[in-house]
């Protein structure tokens, strides 16, 4: 195990995330508010920083376990050191609440302890949503695209950290594969702040709310989330660009280099728009009662089923309100999450069809036990080693959801608050049913509850595997 790499790596990020913070200061200046917390949060920060990193080992060269060590640490530290300036400026008291709150942030769920969101600083604000945009791509694939030394090595980095089954790379150099997804991030967060202004929004809120979209996070400057707006036109933008960010960004490359075949033959793509659809439909029809007329009833639906789907956890209506059917697909969508390779979390549409199409060719070899079955996606032959990954992530995501709903279990909520707690939070989603749903949040829990879930915001972020690889005994050799 190359330690030295690791301390060196994880200096760097410490240097970065206190110059990250220097956004928040700079807002804080604008609205003359007090910035100390983030004055003394950036000093620590590219003090440690330089400690760890000034020396540079060696052996640079990165492993898998190095980067599954790297990825599961810097996602800890980034999130120990980010909670202090919402807990040195006394806007959130309890340290577990910053942290919880941070955690949700990094890892784009959207989950909150805040009663009134309206009461912070608007640099707290502001850095409360741009961790949205921090965590969405990733903060580890910033300092392989940015940084002038990133090699080939880097590759075990992006895939401990990108979501979904499998992670390759665009061209040929992956430092290059990394400018080319922020890239991408960058332009369509521009695009979504450029119509936020056009309809109205001011730049402040603008920003923040692209941040959250950008990231699918939620985490909204308002109480009563986007629905504060009042605005066909803002909830429109928003829901077109949750779905977009939902998307695998492979698809995006596709459509640059004008492939526009390549792009729609892809089978996930094809899979996540058609349940967005049909899941729509379904809710327009089940609350059209509830709603004057038709097209009203498919903007809250299509705004909630697009949120939920893509993880993003914005709200428009109370869900909690609508019938049962409509909340079980919701449900349902929650479990579902967006593309891989997208900023969105859940277990990922591309993982639902793996199993899908390997339990039907299973039921095909029963009928013919001699021939010889694939599992096919866009007209590949999907590996058995990617096969065994898919099934290990699901055997790991149903032992962590048990074990965190039995933990919760000790809160003596209701069965659906306590259930919806821990799936929103493992599929960083956000807002969950009745205590914890859309006109709730997650302050009434204990401290322990809140850790616990912390924990589950961050495995499920990494796709488990990062996170689990710590507790191996052999890590250390």
């Amino acid at each position: 195990m190359n330690w030295k790499m690791i301390k060196y790596t994880l200096g760097r990020m410490l240097i970065i995330e206190g110059l990250l913070m220097l956004l928040p200061m700079i807002v804080g200046l604008c609205y003359q508010e007090n910035i100390f917390s983030y004055i003394v949060m950036i000093v620590i920060l590219c003090f440690l920083g330089w400690i760890m990193s000034h020396h540079k080992p060696p052996k640079t060269k990165i492993y898998a376990r190095e980067g599954f060590i790297i990825v599961a640490l810097s996602w800890l530290i980034l999130s120990f050191f980010g909670a202090f300036p919402f807990y040195l400026s006394g806007e959130i008291p309890s340290y577990v609440d910053a942290f919880f709150e941070i955690v949700s942030g990094f890892t784009t769920t959207g989950s909150s302890i805040l009663e009134n969101i309206e009461a912070l600083s608007y640099a707290n604000l502001f850095w409360r949503s741009f961790s949205h945009w921090i965590g969405g791509m990733g903060i580890l694939v910033f300092v392989v695209a940015m940084l002038p030394d990133s090699s080939g090595s880097s590759l075990h980095i992006l895939r401990a950290e990108m979501p979904g089954p499998t992670v390759g790379k665009l061209v040929s150099k992956i430092k290059m594969t990394a400018q080319i997804l922020y890239m991408i991030y960058l332009v369509l967060t521009f695009v979504e702040v450029i119509l936020l202004l056009l309809g109205g929004l001011p730049l402040f809120d603008s920003l923040v709310n692209a941040f959250g979209t950008a990231g699918t996070g939620g985490f909204a400057i308002k109480n009563t989330s986007i629905a504060f707006y009042q605005s066909a036109y803002v909830d429109v933008v928003i829901t077109i660009f949750m779905l977009l960010f939902g998307i695998n960004f492979n698809v995006f490359y596709f459509i640059l280099l004008k492939e526009f075949r390549s792009a729609w033959k892809n089978s996930e793509l094809k899979a996540y728009l058609a349940i967005i659809v049909v899941a729509s439909l379904l809710i327009t029809w089940n609350i059209l009662s509830m709603y004057p007329s038709f097209f009203s009833a498919l903007r809250y639906a299509s705004f909630q089923v697009v949120s939920i789907i893509t993880t993003t956890g914005y709200i428009t209506a109370d869900y909690g309100q609508w019938p049962m059917f409509s909340q079980t697909i919701l449900f349902l969508l929650m479990f579902v999450g967006a593309c891989a390779s997208s900023t969105g979390g859940g277990m990922k549409v591309s993982r639902i069809l793996m199993v899908c199409r390997y339990g039907h060719s299973e039921l095909r070899k029963m009928i013919h036990p001699h021939s010889v079955v694939s599992v096919d996606m866009d007209g590949r032959s999907v590996s058995k080693s990617t096969i065994s990954g898919v099934h290990a992530y699901f055997s790991l995501y149903f032992i962590l959801l048990a074990i965190s709903f039995l933990l919760l279990s000790l809160e003596n909520m209701d069965f659906t608050s306590t259930l919806s707690s821990v799936v929103t939070c493992i599929n960083n989603v956000g807002p969950g049913f009745n205590i914890v749903g859309p006109t709730g949040n997650f302050s009434s829990l204990s401290d322990v509850s809140k850790l616990v879930l912390c924990f589950d915001m961050l495995a499920g972020r990494l796709e488990l595997f990062p996170f689990m690889v710590l507790f191996l005994r052999d890590i250390r050799h």
